[in-house]
């Protein structure tokens, strides 16, 4: 709201002071003619709104930090070490890749939170009948269990490495932490625990990173990686198991309701409140017939200027009906609300505000902003990803019992010394406590917009704790577990992927920020890619290749 207020000083059309018309251009006195015309004004003005801008962006960075963790969790750890141990720099081009997809997929992901102002998990609720919508939540809940379990066992192996303790009250350990962390969104809200991810990310990649100022990588074979290729059927199990481990389900669901939440205004939209037209759908359904047209003139004469929600009733909307509390029905001519019937909705609480409560031009800006967020935070992940492979291709190839995550330890600290294997394993304690509290936020969003049900989110780390303690305490590998769950975190990606990619093009449901022809056809492709990559490792695990 602020940003708002600051950018309405500059003009209704958010234009700079120093743009002005030839009308007041020529009611200047000749003074201020003069004194303008001594000095340039489109550079400066320029520089100056470049400078102005600056702290607004870095104030509005966070929530792509957040969502970035899952691109840095200990599946991460696990798929990362195991490939460059095991194939060098083969699988450069997975990591390479699989970041710029990624970066495609939370911005796609944060813009539908901001433009509709509602998460991917609502929308979706809302869209689907009552046994669909329970079915497609068991299968993003069991992706959600997957990410949690590899957290939790990913930080529970970083305490054993650094005090010794036993992997389950590691696990217990881990779980009480990211209760605390939870905590702090619950009490104080988004932004300190957004600062809090954001400190323990920074942490990550001191960890990841500090090992590769002191390998000795051969980055003439690092820049060969680069070419698309595989060696063997194992290679594609593990370049499932590193796209599981980058892109991933939970992200995609989660970082719509961060955005959301950080950037649409309060007493915008809220869970179970109708879902919101987009202003050029609304008019286009309204020049449809007369009747409706009549109906958005009529809305429109009796709104407020500042209030565009107020523009759309909150049953009966030009072009749709909202038969469902979260489902909406196109009609082609839809009649007047009767008086009654609009009062009795009003009673029932407040229409959804358009896009937020904010206008095009503001949502353009949170938009830019977010570019930012999205290019800056994975960057950020995507180097450490890239970091921990090349660590291993350069330490690790050659050296036994480096197949599990306190076997690569051991060996990066016999090579590289103890104080890299410390820095790692605290950056491997980092990435387990920040994950599984992501985790366990991004499973609360889900349940919540497809059952519509609320929990508390420590109760919910409590119930998702139980399957980690029962595999660490049945003694089963816990880097296997871990590359395991990256696969079948891969298999989760195109639930979650394609949906969003349809809801942001929808012109009915995001206006004129829906995706245009190119970016629809990026965002198709990025997804065929990820759906080819999964059926390969699917006919490959059936056929018993991943057994040779």
């Amino acid at each position: 709201m602020a940003l708002e207020q600051r950018t309405q000083t500059a003009g209704p059309s958010g234009s700079s002071p120093a743009e002005t018309s030839p009308a007041s251009a020529a009611s200047a006195s000749p003074a201020a003619s003069s004194a303008s015309a001594s000095r340039p004004a489109a550079r400066p003005s320029k520089r100056r709104s470049r400078a102005a801008n600056a702290p607004r962006i870095l104030f509005l960075l966070g929530p792509a930090f957040v969502a970035a963790i899952a691109y840095v969790d200990p599946g991460n750890v696990a798929a990362n070490l195991t490939a460059g141990a095991r194939y060098g720099y083969l699988l450069v081009w997975v990591l390479v890749a699989a970041n710029g997809m990624a970066m495609i997929i939370q911005y796609q992901s944060a813009k539908l939170g901001i433009v509709t102002g509602h998460s991917l998990p609502e929308l979706l609720g809302g869209r689907m009948r009552k046994w669909s919508r329970r079915s497609f939540w068991v299968q993003a809940e069991l992706v959600a269990a997957a990410t949690d379990l590899a957290e939790v066992i990913g930080g529970a192996i970083a305490l054993q490495l650094l005090f010794g303790l036993p992997l389950l009250l590691g696990g217990l350990i881990v779980g009480v932490i990211s209760m605390a962390i939870l905590a702090v969104q619950s009490r104080r809200g988004q932004r300190p625990f957004e600062t809090v991810i954001m400190t323990l990310l920074a942490v990550i990649a001191v960890g990841f990173l500090a090992g590769l100022f002191v390998s000795p990588v051969n980055w003439a074979e690092a820049a060969g990686g680069l070419v698309p290729r595989f060696a063997g059927t194992d290679t594609v199990l593990l370049a499932a198991g590193m796209l599981g481990a980058t892109v991933m389900p939970h992200a995609i669901y989660l970082h719509s309701s961060l955005a959301r939440d950080r950037h649409v205004a309060r007493g915008g939209p809220t869970l179970g409140a109708p879902l919101p037209l987009a202003p050029d759908a609304a008019a286009t359904a309204a020049a449809a017939s007369p009747a409706s047209a009549a109906t958005a003139t009529a809305a429109a004469a009796s709104a407020a200027p500042a209030s565009a929600a107020e523009l759309i009733e909150p049953r009966v909307r030009a072009g749709v009906e909202v038969a469902h509390p979260h489902k909406l029905v196109a009609r082609s001519a839809p009649a007047p609300a009767p008086a009654a019937e609009a009062e009795g909705t009003r009673a029932e609480g407040p229409a959804p505000a358009l896009h937020g409560g904010r206008a095009p031009a503001g949502i353009r800006r949170l938009l830019h902003a977010t570019k930012w967020d999205v290019l800056a935070a994975l960057i950020l992940a995507g180097a450490v990803n890239i970091a921990m492979l090349l660590t291993a291709a350069a330490n690790l190839g050659g050296v036994t019992g480096t197949d599990t995550i306190a076997g690569a330890h051991a060996a990066i600290t016999a090579a590289l010394g103890p104080t890299i294997g410390v820095i790692f394993a605290v950056g491997l304690l980092a990435s387990g406590l920040a994950s599984t509290s992501v985790g366990s936020y991004a499973g609360a969003t889900i349940m919540a917009g497809l059952l519509r049900v609320r929990i508390p989110l420590l109760l919910r780390r409590v119930i998702t704790l139980i399957p980690a303690l029962i595999i660490l305490g049945a003694g089963v590998n816990p880097t296997w577990a871990l590359v395991l769950s990256q696969v079948f975190l891969s298999l989760g990606i195109p639930f979650a992927l394609i949906p969003l990619i349809r809801l942001t093009g929808d012109r009915m449901l995001m206006g004129t920020f829906a995706n245009r022809l190119p970016v629809r056809v990026l965002c198709w492709g990025v997804a065929v890619l990820i759906v080819a990559l999964n059926l390969a490792l699917i006919v490959l695990t059936i056929s018993g290749g991943l057994g040779d």
